[in-house]
């Protein structure tokens, strides 16, 4: 006798809980006329947590799956387009230190490696300008299309900045009206386990008990269900990444034509960071920092210096976060996936993409029955610790590639005996080749590719020596690639829109629908 997966129950709301129901919604849509049913419960005590999110070109496909129009993305959730990341005295911590990781690949990356065409060129051009258009759109506060550029589609890659407080409503709408998932505020008071070990029901206080065959645990750092009834650890990764603090304020424009950048700005502090995200009412800024480095008075000081007169009145939430993610992440009928799977220091927008990405594989591998549940839990588990790991590799990539000395902050991140010991690996073997698809970034869908390691290296200033006779064979294509992307640099500066422009006209007009 088989235990059949109907009941999808998902506990808490936020850009987590309601993408993810969106998600499994859109793919098992078709079955619920029989019986199939997706169930979101969610305090209506518990504010949102985000403070202003940046995202991944994924989420494009991700929305168009569930049916989301773009259009209303923009005009509801305060959204603005994306096109990489500035990362601003993260280096040497000069004023002029700075380099922009993209969102566009190198010019012909399927078919070449231009790194030791570039390294060995010594023209003296950023790696990313001679490979890639972006930097010089977000320097010239460009949008990535037009108006005329169908709903999703572009003409230089993009994900989006939003406003994290009307983003999960917008969802919610979505979800509730369109794809039919059922909608319950209540405050869980107790997890009610079966016999074999599985959740049976959460007990609410306003609608009772509430069974489901699979539970999907969305209620933040708490964890209610994978952390507090089934008892599974958090592991910390303080070890490597020290931020455990974060301050967030608002920022209001000087005047409704004030200039919308275009990409996230990430300027390094004394013992941390600041974020400058721009949203068409606002912008969202904030300072992850170690508390073990520098005090919470002397980290607000360094952000409102960053932001200047402007900061004068202005509140500053103050927020505590570890960092580091559970040691299983589904298991029994219960996964994880948000702030209840982990959280890492915002520094390259990995939470949305995790969600959009556990999400995804929650709903393409949806189990049957409960009786192969445990096999697509290991599945699952196996996957997500490989990208929480290499996520890990990546952030902890900013910080080890640092010659800034001038705190023990910076001084304690390049200590050998906090680096992973796979970044170790691949910082020696990069020494005398340069990142491509055969160092490990072999999985269908790595968060980060082969080519974000090349922008965040060489913008960085990383040395791989290059034997000059080894990149004769593929000289005359190198030379045609980057003939090619400065043409192309050229036609996308002349034809695209100034970014505020073009979200002003989405609000009047609307993009085309696909």
């Amino acid at each position: 006798m088989t235990h059949p997966v109907k009941k999808i129950v998902i506990v808490g709301g936020g850009t987590a809980g309601w993408l993810t129901a969106g998600v499994i919604a859109a793919k098992h849509r078709s079955r619920m006329p029989g019986g199939f049913s997706i169930t979101l419960v969610e305090s209506p005590n518990i504010p949102t947590a985000g403070v202003g999110e940046g995202t991944w070109p994924t989420l494009r496909a991700t929305l168009a799956r569930m049916g989301v129009s773009e259009t209303e993305l923009f005009r509801t959730a305060d959204a603005a387009f994306k096109q990489g990341a500035q990362f601003a005295r993260w280096t040497t911590g000069a004023d002029d230190d700075a380099y922009y990781h993209p969102l566009m690949l190198p010019q012909s990356f399927s078919q070449l490696n231009l790194v030791p065409h570039w390294l060995t060129s010594g023209e003296g051009e950023s790696f990313c300008d001679a490979v890639c258009p972006q930097g010089r759109l977000c320097e010239d506060g460009l949008a990535p299309k037009t108006i005329a550029t169908p709903e999703y589609e572009a003409l230089a890659n993009y994900a989006y900045h939003l406003d994290a407080g009307k983003f999960a409503p917008f969802l919610q709408r979505h979800c509730c009206d369109v794809l039919g998932v059922r909608h319950v505020l209540a405050d869980v008071r107790r997890v009610a386990m079966a016999e074999n070990g599985d959740i049976r029901a959460i007990v609410t206080e306003q609608a009772g008990e509430i069974e489901g065959d699979l539970f999907v645990d969305c209620t933040g750092f708490r964890s209610i269900l994978l952390g507090e009834a089934l008892g599974v650890a958090f592991k910390d990764c303080n070890d490597v990444l020290f931020c455990d603090r974060a301050l967030a304020v608002q920022i209001p424009y000087a005047s409704e034509i004030s200039p919308i950048a275009s990409h996230t700005i990430s300027t390094a502090q004394s013992c941390g960071w600041i974020w400058d995200i721009g949203l068409p009412e606002r912008r969202g800024t904030g300072h992850a920092y170690s508390s073990s480095h520098i005090s919470d008075d002397a980290a607000e000081a360094e952000l409102r210096a960053y932001i200047g007169p402007a900061a004068d009145g202005l509140t500053v939430r103050r927020i505590k976060f570890r960092s580091g993610h559970r040691e299983t992440f589904w298991k029994r009928n219960c996964v994880a996936v948000g702030l209840a799977a982990g959280f890492l220091e915002p520094l390259e927008s990995s939470a949305i993409v995790l969600t959009e990405l556990s999400a995804k594989m929650i709903a393409e591998q949806l189990p049957v029955c409960r009786e192969v549940m445990d096999v697509i839990a290991a599945r699952f588990n196996a996957t997500t610790h490989y990208r929480w790991g290499r996520i890990i590799d990546f952030l902890k990539l900013h910080y080890v590639l640092t010659r800034r000395e001038d705190t023990a902050f910076w001084r304690d991140n390049v200590r050998p005996e906090t680096i992973p010991d796979r970044l170790k690996e691949l910082l020696l073997l990069w020494r005398y080749q340069s990142p491509w698809f055969h160092d490990e970034f072999d999985r269908v869908e790595e968060v980060f590719p082969a080519a974000s390691y090349q922008y965040v290296l060489y913008g960085m200033g990383y040395g791989t020596e290059v034997e000059p006779d080894a990149v004769a064979g593929d000289a005359r294509m190198a030379e045609r690639a980057m003939r090619e992307n400065m043409r192309q640099t050229e036609r996308l500066r002349a034809g695209l829109p100034r970014h505020r422009d073009l979200i002003r006209k989405i609000h009047e007009h609307g993009l085309q629908p696909v």
